[in-house]
């Protein structure tokens, strides 16, 4: 990893127990494993891809040092025919998967994996942790900037995130999702995030009054003065204090007041006394910030039924580890396992029907509109199946073959999503910026229908499947059962 960590171990024991059995065994055979998840967070109607960026890196560093092998060795599980493998093992298979950043849907393949056994079941873990982490953080973060309507929301929730790694990562899954910056100053380093931050009540504390803490910083910093005004009293105190320094000291030296914070109180009411207080005095310039426990819900009312005059808002804990919907659920199953130099399908059947997995290798296809641009749906076919624009298209729900949509040649337009990652374990993939990323992700947002956005009831978005890829599916299950 690029921080020095060897995180090859950041694994399930049972993936190196399962990988000795296939080692006795002598099974070299290759198989396709697809990663996805079931179910939306929040009860949302779609997530936001992110994490591919944890997945390339491990995969490239892949591999165990001595002292990871002669720990192993001490717990006297594994022979050292299979420790020697271990030793020696690179990542030599292919991967495919979505671009980061886009927005996708329960049940479809966000990342295909084709490899030795062995490999593709080393890898699982670490996979599971990149993909559901970021992509849980991302998908919260996007909805608590929906909820903003154009107000800036800053990521505040490293304080709150669980230990180090999830800090920075979860930043960084907060900014693709469109958050305008962090508190989280590593963050900002790694992956070049603006940072963003004022004082804390300690620091007000620290001074003999509020009006000399507010003075001494605004001498520090006259270009980006924004205060924390509630440490004592918000409107009585705070308020006028941040006011008499902008008077007494920064505009007299050519500055202005950037912006006031406050952090507890009800917001709605209060930054429409500050917005009145700081309009009288002619500072209609000085942005009114609040955070405080904010998460999608808190921020869409102050919005839409509140009246409150907020220009931007700080979101720790809710954001950064997705207080309300902490799991993200993403599974990594085997498609297809390679027999006779075939690859065989291979499906997981369950009395839920929502555990019931999609068999074979396969694509995944994203079909748009032609009119509008809007998607349509998302279409999973196997791998040798060839999606043409030129013919009609039917689609169809993923259990019931009666369930069906014929599109019409001409109208519409396809997208295949996975893409090339690694190809026998070289990276292939160019790599876009965190700001790519980001503005990818804006938009692709624009292509699907506000209705899929709505926090309460969204419109269900179809991943359906090709009727090929659903009989053989049907096939499968009678088959087993």
């Amino acid at each position: 990893m690029k921080d020095g960590r060897n995180l090859s171990l950041v694994m399930d024991f049972y993936e190196l127990t399962m990988s000795q059995v296939y080692f006795n065994d002598h099974k070299e055979e290759e198989v396709v494993f697809d990663l996805f998840y079931r179910r939306n967070p929040d009860n949302g109607g779609f997530a936001i891809f992110a994490g591919l960026n944890q997945v390339v890196e491990y995969i490239q560093d892949l591999s165990f040092t001595h002292e990871q092998i002669e720990y192993l060795r001490s717990l006297n599980r594994f022979t050292d025919e299979f420790l020697e493998y271990l030793s020696n093992v690179r990542f030599t298979g292919d991967i495919w998967a979505i671009p980061e950043g886009t927005p996708v849907f329960p049940y479809e393949p966000l990342i295909k994996v084709r490899a030795p056994l062995i490999e593709a079941q080393l890898v699982e873990t670490a996979l599971l942790l990149a993909i559901n982490h970021q992509t849980l953080i991302a998908t919260k973060a996007r909805r608590i900037v929906q909820a903003a309507k154009g107000k800036a929301v800053m990521e505040f929730g490293a304080r709150r995130a669980h230990n180090f790694d999830s800090a920075i990562q979860g930043a960084r899954a907060a900014y693709i999702a469109g958050v305008a910056g962090t508190a989280t100053t590593e963050a900002g380093m790694q992956s070049s995030i603006p940072v963003l931050g004022t004082m804390a009540h300690s620091f007000v504390q620290s001074f003999p009054t509020e009006y000399e803490a507010f003075l001494e910083y605004a001498k520090t910093y006259p270009n980006s003065c924004t205060v924390l005004i509630d440490t004592y009293n918000t409107l009585k105190s705070g308020l006028e204090n941040a006011i008499r320094v902008a008077k007494e000291y920064l505009e007299p030296n050519g500055y202005r007041l950037k912006g006031v914070r406050i952090d507890s109180g009800d917001m709605a009411y209060l930054s429409k006394k500050i917005r009145h207080r700081l309009d009288q005095e002619g500072m209609q310039d000085c942005s009114i910030v609040v955070s405080n426990s904010l998460d999608e819900y808190l921020i869409e009312s102050l919005v839409d039924r509140q009246g409150a005059k907020i220009d931007s808002y700080g979101v720790g804990e809710n954001m950064i580890v997705s207080k309300n919907a902490p799991v993200f659920g993403g599974v990594y199953k085997l498609a297809a396992l390679e027999e006779n130099g075939v690859m065989v399908p291979k499906i997981k059947i369950s009395e839920n029907e929502e555990k019931i997995t999609n068999p074979g290798d396969k694509r995944l296809y994203r079909i748009y509109n032609n009119e509008d641009g809007k998607a349509i749906a998302d279409l999973i076919a196997l791998s040798e199946e060839e999606i043409r624009e030129d013919q009609d298209l039917t689609i169809y729900h993923p259990m019931s073959k009666w369930k069906s949509k014929t599109l019409e040649a001409g109208t519409f337009e396809i997208r295949e999503l996975l893409v090339p990652i690694f190809e026998k374990g070289k990276l292939v993939y160019n790599m876009p910026s965190l700001v790519g990323v980001r503005d990818y992700c804006a938009r692709e947002l624009e292509t699907l229908w506000d209705e899929i956005k709505r926090f309460t009831n969204p419109q269900e978005y179809y991943v359906d499947l090709t009727e090929k890829l659903l009989d053989l599916k049907i096939s499968m299950i009678q088959e087993k059962r």
